[in-house]
């Protein structure tokens, strides 16, 4: 009798001990397991709701939700059109690299506004003396939307990135940049003559073009 109370004992403290090393889980934690589900679906739901991307990866057989990204769409001005696509944007910020080069570029606001005024008149809208690019995903809105009127106004073509760190690194900047403007010819003194490019002047014909094209897309 006394042998069989101690086998009984002995099966009690291997048994606590096997829920203790997590063989068996205790009910406070099926309980923390079904909220931390509950709160991740809940997260899905708002962020669903709102537009943003999920991506998920897959874990271990016990739980195939480990890891949850966020991916928010970025916020654009609501103005930005034409707003270049894939491959435009590429061509754009290409083109802002050769221009740094070539000494024919212009970055910033002021400097833009400033170089904009001075420009000659233009009647030939397919051979215009500049052109600009700004940044969609400026904060606040007002930085720039002053500068299509004025482009306009000198008939000078303009097209929007959708990123203003990218135009900074093409531009060769540190910084962010909203605005740059490509001249077709480099600033000169009094009395000197400007040397043309045959590879800058198809270059600088290429971007004019693509930036006609995207403001035919325009809708008003």
């Amino acid at each position: 009798m006394a042998k069989e109370m101690k086998k009984e004992k002995k099966d009690k403290k291997d048994k606590k001990r096997s829920d203790e090393n997590g063989v068996k889980k205790s009910k406070k934690e099926k309980r923390s397991k079904s909220h931390s589900e509950s709160v991740l679906d809940g997260l899905e739901n708002a962020v669903e709701m709102s537009g943003a991307v999920i991506a998920k990866e897959d874990g271990d057989e016990v739980n195939t939700r480990t890891s949850v990204v966020l991916a928010p769409l970025a916020a654009l001005v609501p103005f930005a059109n034409p707003l270049a696509g894939e491959k435009s944007t590429k061509k754009a910020l290409k083109t802002v690299k050769k221009a740094n080069k070539n000494k024919t570029l212009r970055r910033g606001v002021k400097e833009v506004v400033k170089a904009i005024r001075k420009l000659p008149p233009s009647t030939n809208p397919s051979d215009p003396p500049a052109v600009v690019i700004l940044a969609a995903d400026i904060s606040p809105m007002d930085v720039i939307s002053h500068l299509p009127v004025l482009c306009e106004d000198h008939n000078v073509p303009y097209l929007y990135v959708t990123s203003r760190a990218e135009l900074g690194a093409a531009g060769a900047t540190k910084r962010p940049t909203s605005v740059v403007m490509i001249e077709k010819k480099k600033p000169t003194k009094k009395n000197e003559k400007a040397e043309d490019d045959p590879e800058w002047t198809e270059t600088y014909a290429d971007i004019v073009k693509v930036m006609l094209k995207e403001a035919e897309s325009v809708k008003l």
